[in-house]
């Protein structure tokens, strides 16, 4: 799918889901994805294990070693994302050395394989604005989305750059720190999402969301939607009733989305 089909995903309100890929096989993966899809995810999430997550809290670090202990490569995760048949948009949210020594220095390599495999789109929280020209350009040549986090610390001026540069979607961070479950909404939120200069790109709040109340309260805050991890990746690694959880709790948070429309 293309980056036009991640906008169209957002324009009823988009539940944006976050698995480790691999955690704890491709297999499984799959399946959970299947589930995802079921319980009303709009777009899919997928992380791509790196060593050293480090916008990442102790849950996804917990599914990220769970991933790389049972051998997630790279080369895995695409092969893995060629074969997933979910029906909507699937990106990658992944941390820039393992773009950049999958082809050798050269970046355009993996988005030229990302783009075959089925990906709509890039997440790289540790790559800055102003240094993205290069994987933008191959990004924009493959028709991938570059998503770039908005953070409650982003100046105005950088803020203005990521707004000129983003495509898919805006990542607004709803909070400081690394992620992981909350239950609360930060009232850094909802300054971020007023902050936001005017764009036609679409805003997905992420950082803490695992609640129904929070995506109705984000979304009704200004938001075209939530990005919510660490309550799936918990359920993963509880390992119980897997897919069946997986659905029920994305359709908890779709409905939330759906109620602060």
């Amino acid at each position: 799918m293309s980056e036009g089909s991640i906008r169209a995903a957002f324009e009823g309100g988009a539940l944006v889901p976050y698995i480790v890929a691999g955690d704890p096989t491709p297999e499984a993966t799959a399946r959970y994805a299947d589930a995802l899809v079921e319980g009303g995810a709009d777009v899919l999430e997928l992380g791509l294990p790196f060593s050293e997550p480090v916008a990442d809290g102790p849950t996804i670090q917990a599914g990220i070693r769970r991933a790389l202990d049972a051998g997630m490569t790279p080369q895995r995760f695409l092969d893995l994302v060629a074969d997933l048949d979910v029906g909507i948009p699937v990106v990658a949210m992944t941390y820039y050395n393992m773009l950049y020594r999958y082809g050798d220095g050269d970046v355009r390599e993996f988005v030229a394989d990302a783009a075959n495999a089925g990906l709509s789109g890039l997440i790289v929280p540790d790559l800055p604005v102003e240094e993205s020209g290069e994987l933008a350009a191959a990004c924009a040549e493959h028709d991938l989305a570059l998503v770039f986090i908005v953070a409650p610390t982003t100046t105005e001026q950088r803020l203005e750059s990521i707004v000129d540069q983003a495509t898919g979607f805006l990542y607004v961070q709803a909070r400081l720190g690394t992620t992981g479950a909350r239950t609360d909404v930060s009232d850094e939120t909802t300054r971020s999402l007023a902050r936001l200069p005017e764009t036609e790109v679409p805003t997905a709040v992420g950082f803490g969301v695992s609640t129904q109340d929070q995506a109705r309260e984000i979304v009704a805050g200004g938001a075209d939607g939530v990005v919510a991890g660490s309550v799936f990746v918990d359920i993963v690694a509880d390992g119980e009733a897997v897919p069946e959880r997986l659905a029920e709790t994305a359709a908890e948070l779709a409905a939330g989305v759906a109620a602060g429309r």
